[in-house]
């Protein structure tokens, strides 16, 4: 009996002395890695077995994992806390003895395939902190003088049991640095992402963030747009385009109508979720985290949303983390938005000088250039903008410019030089020139802005056009801006005047070189005078003939009428002409028009030495035909059928042909415009009109006896009607052909 208790006092002696050694281990560890290591190695040596192996519990996905293991497998292990014997013991509480392994339907073969490790027998006891909570399982593996006993479950449960205190406080250590690293890091996050002033990085970052924070598969940033009422997101993790709904619509609806942060466990179940975006992108949602973000007035800006929490649904930490890194998000929304804003108005800025024509200069206090725009490097010939930064305004404006720097002095107030010179690198330039100081918000001076508008090539081109037309009308066409693009080349509709003095070469015979130019001169300027005044552009003297075109460059509604009433003015102005000739003793001069309106094309044609702005086309060649065809009819005005068709206004007219006019197939009406005559130069006017009108009728229909009685009245009316005369031998000859081939056309011989 002595012996039985002397033995019974020795077994508690050395137990107390081995948990004292474990407590002592324990003790001077310094991570929960080193206490664990630790207690692995006491357990497998006093235990004597192959291989311990600590495995801790995974609350959030409910799985055990190998923080400490022996042998020569160092990877992670994880399976669920309910499979295998150690998944047995955590989920039972209580220790496990398993003599043959494979024999156990507990048992996972699944960790030895992995391992390459063959288990034979094993012996498992939950650990549990002071307070009794369970946070893992030890596990011994592999005895190896014979099999676990009870006696070795009830030492492996006191060594973990003893080992729990230091187990738990190195547990808390490791969970309050953790807590602590974290918010470091979110610290860290927020300022990164309030010190972001680039709004497509930032909400790039903040997504990714959130993604990283929360542990999450994917993570989206919903902005509002107050103008569709819609929510957007200009970036999104796996997204290829933005997304867009109304701002009521789906979870993120919600979310945003009604200020709740919203955790879904399972999307699918929620009647609320829109599957609509899962089908748009082939993401598939299982749980959901949003919550509003909102600015620092309290206005609801967006939503963030989190998809898909590894390995199961967001806890109440993640919404903490959540709410509180969207507080702050907000405001480095905000920033960005705002510094977006000032960055689109500098840019803008920066545009609109780069494609100013005119040059802008900027002088600081200094008299130092600060800023000069493309347009002023060019007009200032200068290679670069480097060139002129930060350089002394007066030694770029000196010499002949040197007025400029004096001006600069004294400015005190807005100040416009119009039409001055300035000269640089030997090249004189005509411009109008804009002084004016800059000032800050309290009027303090900051420089002097310098305005250079280059008007030479308007100049030049005002001086070209004026040649052409009325300098009024220049002046109109190049304040409308469009000179360029008409001497560069323009078609428009437009109706050709052509005049030609009759019997020329007659009337000059007597009066040799100077009084031939003396005449013209005299002649062209009561001409050129009907044209400008009714907004004609003069093209061209041919010799004693004038072209004249309107409706280019500047069109008008009534241009056909315009080109009307300058023939029938240009009429008038010659009959004064050859009343001031007859009373100097000279002979009359007479003159024929013609007049079509047609498409034609204008610009400045010519070669590199010599250029002339005219108008080219067929329209131009018909209005020469018209007018050639006045000798041959007697007439003085002439217009197509074009003209006559566009006209606005009631004029005197008849028609008196359709011909075939030479290098053309199609036949054309002529008319005749008799405005410009009196009782004098037509009698009876009325009356003759009528008859030739109906001789014109039977003319076209091919009754020549009828149309021959007709123009013969019309003769007695006004005998001198070459027209009448005409048509009574025309139809003299017709009668002579078969009706049947007749058509109403006469095929002119000449042009």
């Amino acid at each position: 009996m002595a012996t039985k208790t002397k033995t019974t006092i020795s077994k508690k002696e050395k137990f107390s002395e081995l948990l004292l050694q474990v407590n002592n281990d324990l003790a001077i560890t310094n991570s929960l890695d080193e206490a664990l290591e630790a207690l692995v190695g006491i357990t497998t040596s006093i235990i004597k077995c192959e291989r311990g192996t600590i495995f801790l519990n995974d609350p959030k996905s409910e799985e055990l994992y190998s923080r400490v293991a022996q042998g020569n497998f160092m990877r992670e292990i994880r399976f669920m806390n309910t499979k295998g014997v150690a998944g047995w013991s955590y989920t039972n509480e209580q220790g496990a003895i398993v003599h043959d392994a494979y024999k156990d339907n507990r048992f996972n073969k699944n960790v030895d395939i992995r391992t390459g490790f063959r288990t034979k027998s094993i012996l498992c006891t939950p650990l549990r902190t002071v307070s009794g909570k369970r946070i893992g399982v030890s596990q011994l593996l592999n005895k190896m003088d014979g099999q676990f006993s009870d006696e070795d479950l009830e030492l492996l449960e006191a060594m973990t049991a003893q080992a729990a205190i230091a187990i738990q406080s190195h547990v808390a250590l490791e969970q309050m640095e953790l807590a602590r690293k974290k918010e470091l890091e979110f610290m860290d996050l927020v300022s990164e992402i309030s010190s972001e002033l680039e709004l497509t990085s930032l909400l790039a970052k903040i997504i990714a963030t959130i993604t990283t924070m929360l542990d999450a598969e994917r993570s989206s940033l919903f902005i509002n747009d107050e103008k569709t009422n819609e929510l957007f997101t200009m970036v999104g993790e796996g997204l290829s385009q933005e997304l867009r709904f109304p701002n009521h619509m789906g979870i993120a609806g919600h979310v945003f109508t009604s200020g709740e942060t919203v955790n879904i466990p399972h999307a699918y179940a929620d009647l609320r979720f829109n599957p609509a975006v899962d089908k748009t992108t082939g993401f598939f949602t299982r749980s959901m985290l949003c919550a509003p973000v909102t600015n620092k007035d309290g206005k609801i800006i967006g939503v963030s949303q989190v998809l898909n929490k590894q390995g199961g649904g967001f806890s109440d930490e993640d919404v903490s983390r959540l709410t509180a890194f969207t507080s702050q998000i907000s405001i480095g929304i905000e920033n960005a938005s705002l510094f977006d804003n000032i960055q689109s108005l500098m840019n803008y800025n920066e545009s609109m000088l780069n494609s100013m024509s005119n040059g802008v200069i900027t002088v600081d206090g200094e008299g130092l250039v600060e800023k000069c725009n493309p347009a002023g490097i060019k007009i200032l010939k200068m290679e670069s903008e480097d060139a002129i930064l930060k350089q002394e305004f007066k030694k770029i404006f000196k010499g002949k410019n040197k007025w400029i720097v004096e001006k600069l002095d004294k400015i005190e107030d807005i100040e416009f030089i119009a039409d001055a010179e300035l000269e640089f690198a030997g090249e004189k330039i005509s411009c109008n020139v804009t002084i004016m100081p800059l000032t800050g918000g309290e009027n303090e001076s900051l420089g002097i802005l310098l305005m250079i508008e280059d008007i030479s090539t308007e100049k030049r081109m005002k001086s070209t056009m004026s040649r052409y037309m009325d300098a009024d009308l220049a002046d109109q066409l190049l304040a409308g801006g469009d000179g360029d693009d008409v001497m560069g080349g323009k078609e428009s509709i437009g109706t050709v005047l052509f005049s030609d003095i009759r019997s020329f070469t007659t009337l000059t015979e007597s009066l040799g070189a100077q009084g031939t130019v003396g005449f013209l001169n005299d002649y062209f300027t009561i001409m050129v005078d009907c044209i400008q005044a009714e907004g004609g552009m003069l093209d061209k003297f041919i010799g004693d003939a004038i072209m004249a075109i309107f409706g280019t460059p500047v069109a008008h509604d009534d241009d056909p009428d315009r080109g009307l009433r300058t023939a029938i003015q240009m009429m008038l102005g010659l009959n004064e002409f050859n009343v001031l000739r007859k009373s100097q003793g000279l002979p009359p001069v007479d003159h024929g028009m013609g007049l079509n309106t047609d498409q034609i094309v204008s610009g400045n044609i010519g070669s590199p030495k010599r250029m002339d702005y005219t108008v080219i086309g067929d329209g131009v060649n018909l209005a020469a035909r018209v007018e050639s065809s006045c000798k041959k009819y007697g007439a003085h005005i002439l217009m197509s059928e074009y003209t006559f068709h566009a006209l606005k206004a009631t004029y005197r007219t008849r028609q008196i042909d359709m011909v075939v006019v030479k290098g053309k197939t199609v036949p054309v009406g002529v008319y005749e415009v008799l405005d410009y005559h009196t009782k004098e130069t037509f009698p009876n006017m009325i009356e003759v009109l009528e008859m030739f009108n109906n001789g014109i009728e039977y003319y076209n229909e091919g009754n020549w006896d009828k149309a021959i009685t007709q123009f013969k009245k019309a003769q007695k009316g006004n005998p001198d009607d070459k027209c009448s005369n005409m048509y009574v031998e025309r139809c003299g000859i017709l009668k002579k052909r078969d009706p049947k081939d007749w058509d109403g056309v006469w095929v002119a011989t000449s042009k």
